[in-house]
């Protein structure tokens, strides 16, 4: 495969530069948290400084956002900084697919509910940036928000064949997942790859019910799925992609030793997986890192990350 030898030789070199000439996919990044951040302190003169320590828990997650984060970019302009600074990262760390797009709440928010100027502020920021980069628009929910406000705010985006996908995250406790299905449904009328964000907190059951109510086509983090056989085969049989984030699971506490990251064990099971970034900024590691994080804690081997690498760039 092309690019193969040279990935797998540069991960057994530690050659993150080479890593980065690589093509690959990151098909789990928050655009507001996924930028760069040399970019950003060029620009604003802000400081961003990723978490050092294990945190334990979403609050602490809310906390560090609070912290570094704040209001310091609640306007339109500083939005597209945002937008920008995903495209600048993406393109340093040789992304050629990126899945990245606006929480609902933003359109109202910061584009005056104009879904026209937002679906530009990505476009003109790919063209000008990485013209080359695939990008996948995705409409972004929390499970902090009311149904009824969510389906309001959605009216703008129903129809709009710029989207590619739609993703719900936040504290998966919030409300019960089965609250969504109506925005699901509805979701899938209108064509859009359905995923979810699911068994990064909750249990191996938690993946497989939520799959189901939502009919999802993919799921953000499910490492929970690993606990169960059962479930793992339920992946497989359904080709139901996890798209994983392998440092950022270390750093909120969910995998206490990154030598044991599960992944490993779904990947060796059959089960669909991709490797991503999730937030740079909060994390440090872009998707170049993650794949040499893997390699040399022995969680897989440099033939099957590139493996994975191939399949992320095949996904639909």
């Amino acid at each position: 495969m092309e690019h193969s030898d040279r990935f797998i030789c540069a991960l057994k070199n530690n050659d993150l530069n080479s890593v980065r000439r690589i093509p690959k996919a990151d098909l789990h990044n928050h655009f507001v948290l996924g930028g760069s951040r040399d970019y950003i302190h060029r620009k604003t003169g802000y400081d961003i400084r990723p978490m050092e320590t294990v945190l334990h828990s979403m609050e602490d997650m809310h906390k560090w956002s609070h912290e570094n984060i704040g209001s310091r970019f609640h306007s339109r302009d500083m939005r597209k900084l945002l937008i920008e600074a995903a495209f600048v990262q993406a393109k340093n760390d040789g992304v050629s697919i990126l899945e990245i797009g606006e929480d609902v709440w933003g359109l109202g928010e910061f584009f005056s509910n104009d879904i026209d100027e937002l679906i530009t502020a990505f476009s003109d920021a790919n063209k000008a940036i990485a013209p080359d980069m695939e990008l996948r628009l995705q409409i972004g929910l929390s499970r902090h928000c009311g149904i009824d406000y969510l389906m309001k705010c959605l009216e703008h985006f129903w129809g709009r064949k710029e989207f590619h996908s739609i993703d719900l995250y936040g504290d998966e406790l919030a409300q019960p997942i089965e609250n969504f299905v109506p925005i699901y449904k509805k979701a899938k009328e209108n064509g859009l790859r359905l995923k979810a964000h699911i068994g990064e907190w909750g249990t191996a059951e938690d993946v497989k019910a939520g799959i189901q109510l939502l009919s999802l086509d993919e799921v953000q983090h499910g490492i929970a799925a690993a606990e169960s056989d059962e479930v793992m085969d339920y992946l497989i049989k359904n080709k139901i992609t996890l798209n994983i984030t392998p440092t950022s699971n270390f750093l909120l506490g969910r995998v206490s030793d990154m030598k044991k990251h599960p992944i490993g064990k779904l990947f060796r099971a059959g089960v669909d997986v991709t490797i991503n970034s999730d937030d740079i900024l909060m994390f440090g590691s872009d998707v170049s890192k993650e794949y040499l994080t893997l390699y040399h804690h022995g969680v897989l081997t440099a033939e099957e990350l590139d493996q994975i690498r191939i399949n992320g760039l095949r996904r639909r």
